[in-house]
């Protein structure tokens, strides 16, 4: 599949795995992609950010991917519903800090030897992966793009979509400014 990837798609998956280096986590995930695509400039998905008002609110972005990772991962909707049963989770959170150390719950291998070993992609990244390549397939482009990357970031359900959501970033948002007026959700 990666001989199908433009040289900015492939930007974007090195760039995850650094990301993911630099984090000290376990894994490639699927917010190392996002957090690779807000750092590139010049490319399709680069454009349609910037053009969605992106240089107001990329650190906001990256504040609240930072909590989702103290979160263990877990999106403010699925918080918020967990709040709903009476489960405090930021008091969870707090907790397992306290006993473990700040970020215990992020997956991180910080001073575990985790600079020595590749890091796997995990199932969320993966499946951004497959879903750019059928956003590719369903707008009948020869190349997987970083926009499709993107886009398979918007329409799949997890932090990184409901971050991005947030600021007003959408398959629709981001489907308008790259090729103009609405079409129906991919993958």
């Amino acid at each position: 599949m990666f001989e199908r990837f433009t040289k900015d798609a492939r930007a974007v998956v090195t760039g995850a795995v650094e990301q993911a280096e630099r984090g000290g986590a376990s894994a490639v995930d699927a917010e190392h992609m996002l957090l690779a695509l807000l750092d590139r400039e010049g490319s399709r998905a680069s454009f349609a950010l910037a053009a969605l008002g992106g240089g107001q609110w990329l650190e906001s972005v990256r504040q609240a991917l930072g909590e989702a990772r103290r979160r263990g991962g877990m999106s403010q909707s699925e918080a918020e519903a967990l709040a709903g049963l009476g489960i405090d989770v930021a008091e969870i959170v707090a907790r397992v800090e306290e006993v473990h150390g700040v970020g215990a719950m992020s997956g991180d291998l910080e001073g575990k030897g985790s600079r020595a070993r590749r890091r796997p992609f995990s199932r969320g990244a993966k499946d951004v992966l497959v879903r750019a390549l059928r956003v590719a397939t369903a707008r009948r482009d020869r190349h997987i793009g970083d926009e499709h990357i993107l886009l398979a970031l918007t329409s799949r359900p997890g932090v990184p979509a409901e971050v991005l959501a947030d600021h007003g970033v959408t398959y629709e948002a981001v489907t308008r400014v790259l090729y103009g007026g609405g079409e129906a959700k991919a993958g």
